[in-house]
Order: C-alpha cells, then sequence, then structure tokens
C-alpha cells in the first residue's frame, strides 16, 4: 500500500512546494525588482508621510479641491458592528451599489448631487460620473471633462486665475493605456497634490 500512496505524497508535497513557495516567491521577486512602486501599492507620498495610493480614490470635499466620483462602498456601523452604513471609499469593502435606476434612495441621491452640481457651475452640464459610482467604489479618477467642470469652484475657493486651474487640469490628463485601452482620465488625487503646489494670489 505504500508503495502506492508514496508518488501522490511526492506529487502533493512536490506541487505544494512549486505552487505554494516557488512560484509566489518568484513573482515576488520579479514584481520587486521590475515593478517597485506597483508592487508595493502604487503609494504616494507627501513630504516623507504616505497619503494614499494612485489607485485607490479618496473623498475629497474641500471647496479647493477637486472631488472624486461618488463612491457606494460601505463599513461596519460603529454603533452596531451587525450592520452596515455608508464608508465611501473603503478599500477593504470594494463594492458597486446594488441600487436599480427606480429605485428611490438611489434617484434621491443622485438628484440632490445634480441639483448641488448646477449650483456649482450653471453655465456647463453635469459630467455623468461626478453623479454615479464606479463598480469598484474606490475609482481614482475621474474624466477631463468631470476636471474641468469643477474649474470654476477650485479656481473661486483659492482666488487663482481659471485660466492657470484649467491648464493644470489639462496638464494632468493621462491618455489611453498603450493608446487603446480605456479613456482619458485625471487622477483626482495627483490633480489635488499639484494643485497644492501652485502659489496662491
Amino acid at each position: 500500500m505504500l508503495n502506492e500512496l508514496r508518488p501522490a505524497l511526492v506529487l502533493a508535497v512536490l506541487l505544494a512546494a512549486i505552487t505554494g513557495l516557488a512560484y509566489p516567491l518568484a513573482m515576488t521577486g520579479a514584481a520587486q525588482a521590475l515593478f517597485p512602486v506597483q508592487a508595493n501599492g502604487s503609494l504616494v507620498e507627501k513630504n516623507g508621510t504616505v497619503i494614499g495610493s494612485a489607485l485607490v480614490g479618496q473623498a475629497f470635499t474641500g471647496e479647493g479641491y477637486f472631488h472624486p466620483r461618488p463612491s457606494a462602498t460601505t463599513g461596519a456601523d460603529p454603533a452596531d458592528p451587525a450592520k452596515s452604513v455608508p464608508q465611501p471609499y473603503n478599500a477593504s469593502n470594494s463594492m458597486g451599489s446594488n441600487l436599480g435606476p427606480t429605485n428611490p434612495a438611489l434617484v434621491e441621491r443622485v438628484s440632490a448631487d445634480l441639483d448641488r452640481l448646477k449650483a456649482e457651475n450653471p453655465s456647463a452640464a453635469v459630467p455623468v460620473d461626478l453623479v454615479t459610482t464606479s463598480g469598484s467604489g474606490l475609482d481614482p479618477h475621474i474624466t477631463p471633462a468631470a476636471a474641468l467642470f469643477q474649474v470654476p469652484r477650485v479656481a473661486r475657493a483659492r482666488g487663482l486665475a481659471p485660466d492657470a486651474v484649467k491648464a493644470l487640469v489639462e496638464a494632468r490628463v493621462e491618455d489611453r493605456t498603450l493608446g487603446v485601452l480605456g479613456e482619458p482620465r485625471v487622477n483626482v488625487l495627483a490633480l489635488n497634490l499639484a494643485l497644492d503646489a501652485l502659489p496662491r494670489r
């Protein structure tokens, strides 16, 4: 019987060593050697302190900052851990909204966002990504149109010339990956960091 078991046991140990140790170590080593920034989470630092990741959105709410698209992620309710509450950009619970297009809560939220954005910039159409959530709830990017829509508010709040803020946005537009994948986009965290670096009037 041992003769029949030995090949199976040897193969199980060998496969465990290859797939459980050798392969992960090789991939980790290759990633660290070839793509160290991406392999470590694309972390963004400011003055030596990690302030976020280029791959995960953050909730910027100040008038002097560009705002990301809404997030539908949730987290545990501090008052009752058995329940969940909205927790935008919760990276430990990536998810989209399960609300259908006729759901009253979704309609109310989108309508309120539309009214607020129309009051913020009455002369422009509201880009759809400023009122809709992404599938992950963690999208760090907005469309160039969504960034340009916010230029008047940001310029007013910071006392900057709108043309200077617009030029900053246009300089931060990322093209399609490899020229064909995805759409042009603007990383909100990178844009806000560049904005903070501008001298105020």
